[in-house]
């Protein structure tokens, strides 16, 4: 099958959108798909090789076709759309267009259908209620405006209806759609995975007599995310150490965490600042539990699928985790993880003190999420995306 996949950012991009992206397409590549990935040339002189980023071998059946667009939000997307416009209705046709672009899927169901090729959307989240919360979540987005909100409604609707294939990443954010637009054939609820690379035992790591328990947080600083609440419970925790791995240069949050852990909790908080992904997995190792702290909203609640929550499930070390509908489908109190209350950091701090006190507790939460993980590979992914497009494609035969 030939699979077109379009993203609109520049690549290789450091957030988790880019590290999806990439894994998604290279894991239908090592399922015998053709696929031609085609986002933004990289801002970074000279272009870093995606591949190489990633810390993925190349691979013959997948290309990325990065296209030069110009500067400014206006004018860069005008020609993205544009030039992925020709490569939608030219030669040779496309088996199946994948995207996670609300605005592009839009105008691709537009099209004639003799013009194009069958059609997947994948869904993050419904568009109105995300940039409704945006200002809440991210430090400086703008408010939603009324006509912005009637356009993204609009195209959500029409998306919903007209696409040959849905994804969405939470059965939460699927329930919501189907609330608000009727049931839908072709749906499918899929997602995000990791790696699984081989790992040396599970629980908590060795410490020599003496050394401090490391608890880690890994993923962006916006404030919804949490970290803001792990170096809260980390400041209750005497003797205990955190490390938090990520935060976008230039951008405010990590400057206002770090100021955080420098006010409440000196010393014992450790930035690692932005990494390649392939540094991620021994960073987790290297601690005795990882965090996934994300507060209350809509955001947490329906349309989160963290990328550091399969990776930490790989990594073998026991996970504490918000108690959040959206974790809730991947992770199981006290049996893979133990849940605490969203957003409240002296239960965190509690729920962390638990786990680095009771290590065959940590070996048990820890080795079964190692074991769940086998259900949440890239790979697995893949599988799952491949039956609805063999569906997609047969309908559109």
């Amino acid at each position: 099958m030939l699979i077109r996949y379009f993203a609109d950012i520049r690549f290789p991009l450091e957030r988790a959108n880019g590290v999806q992206t990439m894994e998604t397409c290279h894991a239908l590549a090592r399922r015998g798909h053709l696929v031609h990935l085609v986002v933004r040339r990289d801002s970074a002189d000279p272009p870093r090789d995606p591949f190489a980023y990633y810390g993925l071998p190349s691979h013959p059946l997948l290309s990325v076709e990065r296209l030069r667009v110009p500067a400014g939000e206006a004018p860069r997307r005008a020609m993205f759309i544009a030039k992925s416009l020709r490569r939608v209705t030219g030669i040779p046709r496309a088996d199946a267009i994948l995207t996670r672009d609300l605005a592009f899927a839009a105008l691709l169901v537009r099209l004639p259908r003799p013009w194009r090729s069958p059609v997947v959307y994948e869904s993050h989240g419904y568009a109105p209620a995300v940039a409704e919360d945006l200002p809440a979540m991210v430090s400086g987005a703008a408010p939603l405006s009324a006509a912005k909100r009637r356009r993204l409604e609009a195209r959500e609707r029409l998306v919903w209806a007209a696409a040959d294939g849905y994804v969405t990443i939470t059965a939460a954010l699927a329930r919501e759609l189907e609330d608000r637009f009727g049931a839908r054939t072709r749906l499918a609820v899929i997602p995000d995975g990791a790696r699984l690379a081989p790992i040396d035992g599970t629980g908590l790591r060795a410490r020599a007599d003496g050394e401090a328990p490391v608890v880690a947080y890994a993923g962006h600083l916006y404030p919804w995310k949490g970290a803001d609440v792990l170096v809260e419970a980390v400041a209750r925790l005497p003797g205990v150490r955190a490390v938090v791995v990520g935060g976008m240069p230039g951008e405010p949050d990590l400057p206002r965490v770090c100021a955080l852990a420098d006010r409440i909790a000196p010393g014992r908080v450790r930035f690692t600042g932005l990494v390649e992904p392939p540094r991620v997995p021994a960073l987790l190792r290297d601690a005795d539990v990882l965090v996934v702290p994300n507060t209350p909203g809509r955001a947490s609640a329906s349309y989160t699928s963290p990328l550091k929550l399969f990776e930490y499930m790989a990594s073998g070390r026991p996970i504490v985790a918000s108690d959040l509908p959206a974790l809730g489908e991947v992770l199981r109190r006290d049996e893979n993880a133990v849940l605490v209350e969203a957003g409240n950091a002296e239960a965190l701090a509690a729920a962390l003190a638990r786990v680095l006190g009771d290590a065959p507790l940590a070996a048990r939460l820890a080795a079964q999420a190692r074991e769940d993980a086998s259900g949440w590979t890239w790979d697995a992914r893949a599988r799952r995306l491949e039956a609805l497009l063999d569906a997609v494609a047969g309908g559109a035969a």
